[in-house]
């Protein structure tokens, strides 16, 4: 039988299907207590679907940090985009591979449906295109000979915000092209070429892009960013241009796990946090949704002299064996069941990339980090001092939903 292909990318994510053997693939107050009870079960099904894109968040940062280790590379990405894009999937999976997709995300399917998660990406969605620093979307590519089926095309629309697209993947460089020039626009540039080639056999892209951008509540004085010393390891430094300020700013020493949390807010309801730990292993291990939230709300302000380094990082991860070890197998082989999306043809799944960008400067921070100097006179008072020298962990956060929109770790900020 033949087999169809299909392919996941993320930030911009994107799901390539294809053909060919190349992949396997009672009155008015009956009415107003309904319409209450409707509202309510739909807020408690989007709280647990938040929840669930929380936990995701660290069960999929601890799953790429054992793969990223033993090369000691940076992590960076976007929970919330491989979220999306994997959500979106599963609006046309059926059988096991919907339960397996479901147990990935976090979701309890004895409670939630899929119109429950779709509703509460439209919500999510909905929320971030109302700020003016995010750029959250999803889009499907279609090739010409291939009629998905109506119910899935819609529910992309309507739930997931997808632009739609047809196609002709045959002539493969053109169609690459189309595809890198969207994702360019909507990330600004930042992610170019998110296909490098396409097999003639494919019949469907969907993509799902995040584009952040906020400028510092108090900013960095550009004059004060000097070269300084990165400490990698042990064995290896590497310059840095590292930006300073001495400023009221808030922070907190979590010491049970021995972190100390920085917290850079920009001029908007999203965060920065810097996590500087004694020991990384420990803090990867440890950390979860609940150490955000009391981060969060216990932070402390007092005078700090800090540094942070300046930097530009990019990262590209191929995610099939990371997800396989999530439990979500079934989708990159022929049990794949994605009938929801077209029952003439076998589909799976034949790749799953992320692609992210992170620039830290003294205005701000762009994800795809100054106050005037201070003169004081001269104390006796000590001015402690936060040095991010070595390696960290970077969370960029929502501070009202504690939604995470990107996480990562700096290892080298040379890389």
């Amino acid at each position: 039988m033949m087999r169809a292909t299909l392919g996941v990318w993320i930030l911009s994510a994107a799901i390539c299907v294809g053909r060919g053997h190349h992949c396997l693939g009672t009155g008015q107050v009956k009415d107003q207590a309904d319409q209450h009870t409707a509202h309510d079960h739909s807020a408690s099904s989007a709280s647990l679907v938040n929840s669930a894109n929380k936990e995701f968040t660290y069960h999929l940062y601890r799953k790429l940090a054992a793969h990223a280790d033993s090369q000691g590379k940076n992590i960076f990405f976007s929970p919330i985009s491989v979220s999306v894009a994997l959500a979106a999937l599963s609006v046309g999976a059926r059988g096991e591979t919907h339960r397996q997709l479901f147990r990935g995300l976090g979701f309890n399917s004895s409670i939630l449906t899929q119109a429950n998660v779709d509703q509460a990406f439209h919500a999510l969605l909905k929320i971030a295109k109302s700020h003016e620093e995010t750029n959250e979307g999803t889009a499907v590519f279609v090739d010409n000979s291939f009629k998905p089926h109506a119910e899935f095309l819609d529910v992309l629309k309507q739930s997931y915000f997808a632009d739609g697209f047809n196609i002709d993947f045959t002539n493969t460089t053109d169609s690459a092209n189309t595809i890198n020039r969207y994702v360019a626009e909507k990330t600004r540039g930042k992610i170019d070429k998110l296909v490098d080639s396409l097999d003639p056999n494919t019949v469907m892209y969907l993509i799902s892009y995040i584009y952040f951008k906020g400028k510092w509540q108090t900013p960095f004085e550009p004059e004060l960013t000097k070269e300084d010393e990165f400490i990698v390891d042990e064995n290896t430094k590497v310059p840095v241009q590292m930006m300073n300020m001495e400023e009221d700013i808030e922070y907190y020493y979590d010491q049970p796990i021995n972190t100390s949390v920085l917290h850079l807010p920009f001029n908007s309801s999203y965060s920065m946090l810097l996590l500087l730990p004694g020991d990384m292993a420990t803090l990867e291990n440890v950390i979860s949704p609940a150490h955000v939230a009391k981060w969060l709300k216990w932070m402390k302000s007092r005078r700090y002299d800090i540094y942070v380094p300046k930097f530009s990082i990019k990262s590209s991860y191929k995610l099939n064996d990371v997800l396989t070890e999530m439990g979500m197998t079934d989708m990159f082989d022929d049990h794949a069941d994605l009938s929801g999306i077209s029952d003439l043809q076998r589909l799976a799944v034949s790749e799953v990339v992320h692609k992210a960008t992170l620039d830290v400067d003294e205005a701000g921070a762009t994800a795809t980090a100054s106050t005037g100097m201070s003169i004081t006179l001269l104390s006796l008072r000590l001015i402690p001092a936060l040095k991010f020298n070595r390696p960290f962990m970077v969370i960029i956060t929502e501070r009202n939903t504690q939604e995470t929109l990107f996480i990562g770790k700096i290892i080298n900020p040379n890389e």
